[in-house]
């Protein structure tokens, strides 16, 4: 609390002091006296900005914002800039969380992975020695293709639920879609499931207030994740929840790329098609994805809930259902490891022996991954990245490609979804390992973003995530390099400009 309060007061020194130097008519002492303090000030700033121990060119670049534009600059710096504010910001979740996870992994049985192959087995290790949460072998993930399986399969699920539904979403709307969803959740309420929904505060906007007031008279306890008249203040509304999370009587699980809203059903004229990927979970799995939820429950209610459900876990065995292969669930974001799903997804790039698919929405690689990138495709890996032809946003589409000369250059293959707006995050491994989930490869899911992701370990599923990516390839065209290289200056001024703001993207 006392550092945001100095923080506030140098916002406060910058105004007054550049105000009364430049604009008032006052002595010359006054004026000399105001831009002394001023430079102060700025000097302070950047000597904290110093301290943060960032790269090099990222500590420059915030310098030279805060130099040239003080007073805007440093409030960018403050709600934008400010990566090693989580550690402080969400203090009490991150130590809680860990506690949890290190009491899960010290119950957990050893589970035999020595079926895995090379490349599995590396990045296996890697994800031991990351991630708090454990490797499953009694665990089965079914992907769901687009929004209307996915939303089909959902409202199937909930309707069958018998003691208790928990959700959790970025985007929830008051939309067809979302009242439908609502309906059923508010007719389980009454019927006596217990029903806890939490929802992002700057993701759910469009969310009603008094569909809200309808869920809370039906039982529903609903719950907003930093709710934004308040983050102005404390800084959080930068740091969001950008988990999809549905648990089903602690038998079910759902998570991946897919909100709650028409347009994941293609509805939106404007933005037209919408191609997405989620999952289905039973198993060892839905109970990790449970304890995920449950914390994020315990911090926004300020209630303690996990002993209630700690030995609600199902193992699937092998006589009861079609297992195979391993998965594990791993959660992200300021209440984890600096930057653990950029090492993951890293981690998954360098085992790759023969090829890498990657699909993501937005695209926006930092230097590591990168580099992975251009080392494997040197090395003969397949690499293949696909994005949206036309992104939802400006600023991440000109940013992306303002990556693929250099990717380009080093052979990496880049191919434009045309058929809608493609918003799956996925990465394929030599066909035998896989990622699925929340999220993207930018700097927003990588630092800034509360995410969840299942990594798949030689299972059935990732068969159905290649048949769906080589369908996708059908409904894409692949960015020459000559042609991309020939694009004009107008082109290349709005990707330069974009790549600019990658940093908060």
């Amino acid at each position: 609390m006392g550092r945001r309060r100095v923080e506030f007061l140098f916002v406060f020194i910058l105004m007054v002091t550049l105000y009364i130097g430049l604009f008032m008519a006052t002595s010359i002492m006054t004026t000399i006296m105001c831009l002394v303090f001023y430079s102060l000030a700025i000097l302070v700033i950047c000597y904290s900005i110093m301290l943060e121990d960032r790269t090099p060119q990222h500590t420059l670049l915030w310098m030279y914002v805060i130099v040239f534009f003080p007073v805007f600059g440093y409030l960018f710096y403050l709600f934008s800039g400010q990566l090693y504010m989580k550690g402080y910001l969400f203090k009490s979740k991150r130590s809680r969380d860990r506690d949890e996870w290190k009491r899960l992994m010290h119950r957990e049985e050893e589970q035999d992975i020595s079926f895995l192959q090379d490349g599995q087995l590396r990045f296996a290790e890697f994800a031991n020695h990351s991630s708090l949460t454990p490797i499953s072998t009694k665990s089965k993930a079914t992907i769901l293709k687009n929004g209307d399986e996915t939303f089909f399969e959902i409202k199937r699920r909930l309707l069958q639920a018998k003691k208790f539904i928990h959700m959790e979403y970025y985007i929830f709307r008051s939309d067809r879609l979302g009242k439908e969803i609502m309906k059923i959740l508010m007719d389980k309420a009454k019927q006596g499931v217990e029903v806890l929904f939490i929802y992002d505060a700057a993701g759910s906007l469009t969310l009603h207030t008094e569909d809200i007031n309808q869920m809370l008279d039906a039982g529903i306890r609903v719950k907003p994740f930093s709710p934004l008249k308040y983050g102005f203040f404390n800084q959080k509304f930068n740091f969001r929840n950008h988990r999809k999370i549905i648990i089903i009587d602690g038998e079910i699980g759902f998570t991946g790329g897919l909100n709650v809203g028409n347009e994941y059903l293609g509805e939106d004229k404007q933005i037209g098609f919408w191609r997405d990927t989620h999952l289905l979970l039973k198993g060892e799995a839905v109970y990790i994805l449970h304890t995920i939820f449950l914390l994020d429950w315990e911090y926004v209610a300020n209630e303690e809930v996990l002993d209630k459900y700690r030995h609600d876990r199902k193992p699937i065995h092998k006589k009861d259902d079609v297992v195979d292969g391993a998965l594990q669930v791993v959660a992200s974001g300021p209440d984890t490891q600096q930057g653990i799903m950029g090492d993951f997804y890293y981690s998954m790039i360098s085992s790759a022996d023969y090829s890498i698919w990657i699909a993501t929405p937005y695209f926006v690689p930092d230097e590591a991954i990168r580099t992975a990138l251009r080392v494997a495709a040197a090395k003969g890996v397949e690499v293949r990245i696909l994005v949206p032809e036309i992104n939802d946003s400006f600023f991440t589409q000109y940013a992306s490609r303002s990556y693929f000369s250099e990717l380009l250059r080093y052979g990496v293959e880049i191919y434009s979804y045309k058929k809608g707006f493609l918003h799956q995050k996925i990465i394929i491994i030599d066909g035998n390992l896989a990622s699925i989930g929340t999220a993207n490869m930018d700097m927003r899911s990588f630092h800034l973003n509360f995410e969840v992701n299942v990594f798949l370990y030689g299972t059935s599923s990732i068969r159905d995530l290649v048949a769906h990516y080589e369908d996708d390839m059908k409904d894409s065209f692949k960015i020459s390099p000559v042609q991309f290289y020939k694009r004009g200056l107008f082109e290349r001024t709005k990707e330069s400009f974009a790549r600019l703001f990658s940093g908060v993207l």
